[in-house]
């Protein structure tokens, strides 16, 4: 076999943890048996991008010009497919992913896709507060018809915190709380958990909990991403309209 044409432009940072798992599992899902078999990846790693949360849910600072840049740059580098490994940032892409000269993976579709081929029945969604208050699951998943359950005010602030622990580094104390969440959740339906926050999987393998439960979004993007680099070829760079991201 030989490796892609195209070039994947990552922007990752948010956090770092869960993009240094996202390239892991990119790397994992290549059918090749060398080196030279993976794609070429651009890689631009931007922790200083402000909270996505805090910015849906009380006006904080605004990373789209951020991550506008960011993705601009990854274009300008000679990114031929874009990804975002951070659920939550897609708030902001939604706003100009109809001004983007690359094609771009999008999380939320390539996480439902991945949910309904393991649960048609639906699962609970397990994401960050901004996420969920920001309808961007729920939304997608009315036009396709999934069944999404949400988390009642309490799971999800346990959920929410499981996220920011994972950030903190606090990896055991992340693996308790959210275990002791989905186990909750479980008990009230049991249905898998897909994880549309990119820690929350790595949250919830350490705490042990069973494979064939959860979706994860940092698997179902990176698995996107690998099935559009070998098997489909992505649309031409498009020129840039007056007023995208320059």
């Amino acid at each position: 076999m030989r490796a892609p044409r195209q070039t994947l432009g990552v922007l990752g940072g948010m956090g770092p943890a869960a993009t240094a798992e996202f390239l892991r599992l990119l790397a994992a899902h290549v059918p090749g048996t060398a080196d030279q078999h993976h794609p070429r990846i651009l890689m631009l790693s931007d922790p200083s991008i402000p909270d996505r949360t805090a910015a849906v849910l009380s006006g904080g600072a605004d990373p789209l010009p951020h991550i506008a840049e960011g993705l601009a740059t990854l274009a300008r580098w000679g990114a031929d497919l874009l990804a975002v490994p951070c659920n939550t940032a897609h708030v902001s892409i939604d706003r100009i992913r109809d001004r983007l000269t690359v094609p771009l993976v999008h999380i939320v579709d390539a996480t439902l896709e991945a949910a309904m081929r393991l649960a048609p029945g639906g699962g609970w969604l397990a994401a960050t507060t901004g996420t969920v208050m920001s309808g961007l699951y729920q939304r997608r998943a009315r036009a396709l018809g999934y069944r999404l359950l949400l988390p009642g005010d309490g799971h999800q602030n346990a959920v929410h915190e499981s996220a920011a622990l994972v950030k903190a580094g606090r990896g055991d104390d992340a693996a308790a709380l959210f275990g002791r969440v989905v186990r909750a959740l479980w008990r009230r339906e049991h249905v898998p958990v897909v994880a549309a926050c990119t820690e929350l999987p790595l949250a919830y393998e350490a705490a042990g909990l069973p494979r064939e439960m959860t979706v994860s979004s940092l698997d179902a993007l990176a698995a996107a991403c690998v099935d559009r680099l070998y098997t489909h070829e992505t649309a031409p760079r498009r020129l840039q309209p007056t007023g995208a991201p320059a």
